[in-house]
Order: structure tokens, then sequence, then C-alpha cells
């Protein structure tokens, strides 16, 4: 009877955060477009991660509601959390992103105001997708939830693809690489790790993972290590042609355009794809890490039958 309630206030808690995570989503992009208080690449960015949340929870809503989560030829419980996971850190970029390039170059009224309160609810969907990424790691142990998304890996996993999206993003303008072949391995790096990880999501997501003629925790052991040596070089090589005036780079900010900022710097998207590899990179080696004690402290068979989540419960 205790394990029926605890089970049914679980279930009203998953429903509740979706609900808080729709109607966040709705007033933020609702609050920014009613006074048209967008404007360039970085706003418009802001209001496609609001209202694509919205419509994905929306959707994910409809199809629990009519049950049709069996219908789906893929692990439906992977599904939410991968996406979970995405949306908290999207939500988290657009609470971040917006206010500091928009907030404080609107004049005091009512622009401003809705720009502020957009921004709150933001960060509130943010917190209601962590929430149900949290909600999700307690039905691990509950036994409820098996699979490589609801481990330290997994989420991991999301998160370097996240951050290379973020990457890209910033490195959308072509002149910022291609007058250097250096550069343009960086970007080959992204591009070839970013790809990695994707395929490692896919594999469990599409439930394909044991098809591999090796063990899924050793095949992601040797993609990790790639990517970390891989992003090492990347790591050395971008600020060294981007900052360096001997190889051309530019070592100074230059003075940028004061007033309401449509677009990013050339030194500061720079700089913050340069940040943004360091924290990569130790997002992989912590993976790296993680993976390594998995693999060097079991055996194959352990390996090749177990899941991931009870793999880490020791």
């Amino acid at each position: 009877m205790r394990s029926s309630s605890g089970l049914l206030s679980a279930i009203l808690l998953g429903y509740f955060l979706r609900l808080l995570q729709l109607l966040s989503t709705c007033l933020a992009f609702s609050l920014v477009a009613s006074v048209g208080t967008w404007m360039g690449a970085v706003s418009n960015w802001s209001i496609f991660i609001w209202c694509f949340c919205f419509l994905v929870t929306l959707i994910i809503l409809i199809i629990e509601f009519c049950g049709l989560q069996s219908r789906f030829p893929f692990s439906w419980y992977n599904f939410l959390i991968t996406y979970a996971c995405y949306a908290a850190l999207l939500c988290i970029s657009a609470s971040i992103i917006y206010p500091i390039t928009y907030i404080w170059f609107f004049p005091h009224g009512r622009s401003q105001n809705h720009a502020i309160a957009a921004t709150a609810f933001s960060c509130i969907a943010a917190v209601a997708y962590a929430s149900e990424v949290a909600w999700a790691r307690t039905w691990v142990w509950l036994g409820v939830i098996t699979g490589y998304m609801v481990t330290v890996p997994g989420l991991l996993k999301g998160l370097e693809t996240f951050v290379a999206g973020v990457i890209f993003a910033f490195i959308i303008d072509s002149h910022l690489y291609l007058h250097q072949p250096a550069l343009v391995w960086c970007v080959a790096v992204y591009s070839i790790c970013f790809l990695l990880a994707a395929t490692a999501l896919l594999l469990n997501w599409c439930d394909c993972d044991n098809r591999l003629p090796i063990a899924f925790p050793t095949f992601l052991l040797g993609l990790t290590l790639l990517s970390v040596l891989l992003y090492t070089s990347a790591l050395v090589l971008w600020p060294l042609y981007q900052f360096d005036e001997q190889l051309g780079g530019q070592p100074e900010r230059l003075h940028c355009n004061d007033g309401l900022v449509y677009s990013v710097c050339t030194w500061d998207q720079q700089l913050a794809v340069a940040v943004l590899t360091a924290v990569n990179l130790l997002v992989y080696v912590v993976d790296l890490v993680f993976l390594a004690h998995m693999v060097f402290s079991r055996t194959e068979d352990q390996l090749r039958g177990s899941q991931f989540p009870l793999l880490y419960k020791s």
C-alpha cells in the first residue's frame, strides 16, 4: 500500500514538473513577443529555445495522457531523460545570454520589465527541467528506470554534445578560422567529437548498444579517450592562433559598438570558444575517469550483462 502511494506521488510529481515547464516556457516567449523585445541572432536564439521546449513538452504530455509511449521504437524513458537534460541546459543558456545581451540596454519601462520577467520564467523552466532529471535519477535507485542516460557518464555525454553545440553557435562565421589551417583543424575536432558523442547516444537510444562486437562501456571508453586527445590539441591550437600576435592573432579586445547589442564581437567569440573548449575537455576527462573505473573494475561478462545504473551503485 505504501509502495503504491509512493509510486502515485512520483507520477503526480512528474506531471506537475511538466506542467510547470509548459507554463514557464510559454510565459517566457509570450512576454518577450508581446512587446517585441527581441532583435538579432542572440535574442532569436532565446525565443527559439523557449518555443522549442514548450512545443516538445506539450507533445510529451499529449503522448503520455494518451498512453502512446509503447508505440515508439526506442526507450521512452531514455528519451525523456535526454530531453530534460538538454532542455535544462538550453533554458540555462537562455537565462544567461538574454539578460546579459539585452536587459541592461533597455530603458526603464514596460520593455525592460517584460524582459526581466521572461528571464525569471526561463530560470524557473531550467529548474523544472533539472528537477525532472533529478526525479528520474531517484527512479533508478527504485529499479523502475534503467539505461545509459540516467547514469553519470550518460549525463556527461549529453553535456559534451551541448557544449559542442554552443561552440558551433560561436564559430558559425567562417572568417574566424578559415584563414589558418590550425584553426580549421580545431573546428574539425569539435565536429568529430560531437559526432562521436552523438553516435554513442543514438546507439543507446535505439537499443543498438548490445549489437557491438565489444562491450558498450569499452566502446565508450575508446571514443572518450580519442575525444580527450583531440580536444587537448584544440585547447592548445585555438588560443595560440587566435590570441598570439606573432601567429596572426589578436591579443587584446578591440572596441565594440556601444548601445543595444545585436551580435557578439569577434574577439569575444574567439574567447568564448577557447573557454568552452577548456570546459568540454574537463567534462571529457571526468567522463573518461568514470568509464575507466567501470571498464577496469569489471569483467567482460559483467560489462555485457549489467545495466549502467547497477554498475554505478557500487
